[in-house]
């Protein structure tokens, strides 16, 4: 491949970098910890590139290796893959199927989080991470008659309406599902839809037959816009 190609490639790859950052797409693939470092791997790239062409051009020979074997360097093509998915596709952050796909799993892990006290009010915001692991781990019942607030998308699943939400430790690829099965009248709203929902937690419905998975016995459910960060920590 000539270098020039190349050096065009890591500069795509870099821009690809930098577009994905700086558009906040970069959060439906990885934590918004890591976005320094996606900014500097972009700059340094597009600098490489820049470095190699401005040499090209100083030392006032072509860019290509007159030795070089065209099918050496196939495989380098294959780094446009990710910049065309950034450019052309897009893809969406991750959603219902990778909950579905991963139902069996513990979706609290079973760590034991210290959980602090809730704060007062009549309805409390909570994350889906905080609501699931106190259901499961606060045997004191500090959920009980506590009117919660939630944040996920509609999953039906075996005849059941879900509100789910995935959480990541690193990025998309470590995404691990939770999810709360809704008791109640629930909107015609599709699959996928984020919603706020309000209600109670069932007390002692998460158990280990379940998978940990609490019911909530939902008071009113609000269509959202899909948040800037899809994706817990």
């Amino acid at each position: 491949m000539r270098r020039e190609t190349q050096n065009i490639l890591l500069v795509l790859l870099g821009g690809a970098l930098l577009k994905i950052s700086f558009s906040g797409l970069y959060l439906r693939y990885v934590q918004k910890s890591l976005l320094p470092l996606l900014i500097a791997a972009g700059v340094i790239m597009i600098g490489l590139a820049l470095f190699a062409i401005i040499g090209d051009i100083r030392r006032g020979k072509a860019a290509e290796d007159g030795h070089e074997h065209s099918h050496s360097s196939r495989s380098t093509w294959l780094m446009l893959l990710p910049v065309l998915a950034v450019f052309l596709i897009s893809p969406p952050a991750l959603g219902g199927d990778v909950v579905n796909s991963a139902a069996d799993t513990n979706q609290t892990q079973r760590s034991r989080n210290l959980l602090g006290e809730l704060p007062s009010g009549d309805v409390i915001p909570l994350s889906m991470t905080e609501f699931v692991t106190r259901t499961a781990w606060d045997e004191s019942g500090t959920l009980d008659g506590r009117r919660v607030k939630l944040t996920g998308f509609l999953l039906r699943a075996d005849g059941e309406t879900y509100v789910a939400r995935l959480a990541i430790s690193c990025c998309a690829a470590d995404a691990r599902p939770l999810k709360v099965k809704v008791i109640g009248d629930v909107p015609a709203l599709p699959d996928e839809q984020w919603v706020e929902v309000t209600g109670q937690v069932v007390p002692k419905s998460a158990n280990e037959k379940n998978s940990w998975v609490p019911s909530f016995t939902v008071e009113s459910f609000t269509p959202v816009a899909e948040p800037v960060e899809p994706y817990e920590s």
